[in-house]
């Protein structure tokens, strides 16, 4: 399952400091041996029912602190932690993280350097927008996560489409429909976790990312190294952004890009970090991200100790064409830099593409781990593993393009 995939290192941490008891979506499976209770709420989102969750278990136990790491739940959660009287960041800096305009407006206020950013309701304004902020311009979704809706457009032709795109996935959120028509931040990105106690926030390291070719930005790898010389370059920056949204508490995966080496901010999401992240940190610097997320949520002082200095490397397995998996074989070669070999996928599956309308959770076969003592054997050592893998997609038919992206 792909939540255990992602998140169950994260749990297994927590669970190995705490008695966890859990609010859940559905009745709990890969979680059980983690957990001393659970209450199920089939919409976290919903506060009456989310707050009555904690209610009940807060009669059954005496709780300490409340954590989640979903990004769509942060809202939720920070008002359920001020409803039962327990440490964690306001409502109202959890709701400026979630809102990339009210992001944008605070950075603004604050001097941190971010992207000229409109709000746009219309393919009209978007197209205004455009015009004043100058091509090419990133259309996303005011309230999202994992990239999704986000895409780029070059030139006005592509105006229409690229709005179309980012409309279609804001209609998803519940917290807002609006689109960002935003600067287009030409540099690397990285990213920054950070930890924040009692309004002091420590850099704990940065990851590198690649992502795909425009228009999309799928997230293909992230590499983070202990040693890495960017970390005292972009730690200011994101320290900067937290303040400005006001948030005082927990772990941060603050996104940067590197625009002339300089480093201006994308967002700043208030949880740890997908895509495996925080386990690449603990391979890479020993730093326990997850357990300081749940010692921060019970007010006691996290180690943030480094214990290691390597480099962790993750590589995401998507296929090059949305269809139905066919053939996955990986064979059995495991050496001890390969940490991790994992799929979450079947044969018979059904992948499908952001490209074809998809998202990153319906297109991606699984994922490779490597660690090294630098950053250029650990890429090396992702491409040894890849060869050690076949897969084979049988296309879907016909095939998509981007919807409209390009009229």
């Amino acid at each position: 399952m792909e939540a255990e995939a992602y998140r169950g290192s994260c749990l297994e941490s927590v669970a190995a400091a705490y008695d966890v008891v859990l609010i859940t979506s559905e009745e709990p499976s890969w979680e059980v041996p983690y957990i001393r209770d659970c209450v199920v709420v089939p919409d976290p989102t919903d506060q009456a029912a989310l707050s009555a969750a904690g209610r009940t278990l807060a009669d059954r136990y005496p709780l300490a602190g409340v954590v989640t790491w979903t990004e769509y739940y942060l809202v939720p959660v920070a008002r359920l932690a001020r409803h039962l009287g327990l440490p964690a960041n306001t409502p109202e800096a959890v709701q400026a993280c979630r809102n990339k305009s009210a992001a944008r407006s605070l950075f603004a206020r604050h001097g941190v350097p971010s992207a000229a950013s409109v709000t746009v309701r219309t393919r009209a304004e978007a197209q205004t927008a455009a015009d004043r902020i100058g091509y090419p311009v990133v259309l996303k979704p005011a309230a999202h996560a994992a990239s999704l809706g986000v895409i780029r457009a070059d030139e006005p032709e592509q105006l229409p489409g690229a709005y179309e795109f980012a409309h279609r996935a804001a209609g998803g959120s519940s917290e807002s429909r609006s689109v960002l028509v935003e600067e287009y931040l030409d540099g690397p990105e990285v990213s920054v976790e950070c930890v924040t106690h009692r309004g002091e926030t420590t850099v704990v390291a940065v990851t590198r990312k690649t992502v795909s070719a425009p228009p999309l930005f799928e997230e293909l790898a992230h590499a983070v190294d202990a040693a890495d010389p960017l970390l005292d370059e972009v730690a200011p920056a994101a320290k900067a952004a937290i303040r400005a949204l006001g948030i005082t508490a927990g772990v941060s995966h603050v996104e940067i890009r590197l625009v002339d080496g300089r480093p201006r901010i994308v967002e700043v999401n208030g949880r740890l970090a997908g895509d495996m992240i925080s386990h690449l940190v603990h391979l890479a610097t020993g730093v326990d991200l997850p357990r300081a997320a749940a010692d921060i949520a019970c007010d006691l002082t996290p180690d943030l100790t480094p214990t290691r200095s390597s480099v962790a490397m993750i590589h995401l397995i998507y296929p090059d064409t949305s269809g139905t998996l066919t053939h996955l074989h990986h064979d059995g070669t495991h050496p001890p830099w390969l940490e991790r070999a994992h799929f979450h996928r079947a044969l018979g599956d059904r992948l499908l593409l952001p490209a074809d309308g998809g998202d990153p959770f319906t297109a991606r076969i699984g994922y490779l781990i490597t660690t090294a003592p630098t950053a250029t054997a650990a890429a090396t050592r992702i491409e040894t593993a890849l060869g050690h893998l076949s897969v084979r997609v049988e296309p879907a038919s016909p095939a998509r393009d981007l919807p409209d992206t390009h009229a």
